[in-house]
């Protein structure tokens, strides 16, 4: 579990988070929405440490994370996958291989345990024959479940997801917003995704929480959301 108590952030003196209070929990996918500017992405550039609050709490599973030293920070980051708007494949490596990238560079596993283990991924996202082909060989959508493969590798206990059907068609979008749903629970992550996607809220949104100007007005489950207050 993600807990954020009392987060500011400012630039240059504009507020951009006001007294932001969540709390985002494993197995379930916890959404934050928002329209553009309203300090989304800026909060969850923050739970992960590429922006500093000036004030507050990140408390993962009880420990803040803003209180931590480098090196553990550092070891915090290795129980985080991340799945970026773009999938941010690297173009010269094969699918395996992408998926292998955070393992050769983290992992201390053999190299036939590393492969296996990025297989399994594969397999897990329905991409077990693609695992030879470059990412400008497969489509989009294939492109962003290598990305979750990839996110997933070195079974994260928390899992970040900025805007993961960004450029999908809405049936793709779908099948990645359920894929993402069904590893959440299948690996009891806390799974956290940035979305203006109304299907998204509607299909996964187990925790939905509503930031407008920097501050969280509403915070809420799919089955209430559209209930008159």
């Amino acid at each position: 579990m993600i807990e954020l108590k009392s987060i500011y952030k400012s630039f240059e003196d504009k507020d951009v988070l006001e007294n932001i209070n969540a709390r985002f929990e494993n197995g379930k996918t916890n959404l934050i929405i928002g329209q553009s500017g309203s300090g989304k992405t800026v909060l969850m550039k923050s739970i992960v440490g590429l922006l500093t609050p000036e004030r507050g709490e990140i408390l993962y599973d009880g420990r803040n994370f803003l209180n931590m030293n480098k090196k553990e920070k550092k070891a915090l980051r290795r129980e985080m996958g991340m799945i970026f708007q773009s999938a941010a494949l690297f173009d010269s490596l094969s699918v395996l291989e992408n998926v292998m990238f955070p393992l050769d560079m983290f992992s201390n596993d053999t190299l036939r345990d590393r492969t296996r283990r990025a297989q399994f991924c594969l397999d897990r996202v329905n991409l077990s024959d693609a695992q030879n082909k470059y990412p400008g060989e497969i489509s989009g959508g294939m492109q962003k479940r290598v990305a979750i493969a990839r996110a997933i590798a070195l079974e994260p206990k928390y899992l970040f997801c900025d805007e993961p059907n960004s450029g999908l068609d809405p049936y793709t979008s779908i099948l990645i917003d359920r894929l993402i749903s069904d590893l959440t629970k299948e690996f009891n992550m806390t799974t956290i995704v940035n979305t203006h996607d109304m299907n998204s809220i509607l299909e996964i949104g187990d925790r939905i929480g509503f930031i407008h100007k920097g501050e969280m007005l509403w915070q809420g489950d799919r089955h209430t959301i559209l209930q008159p207050s």
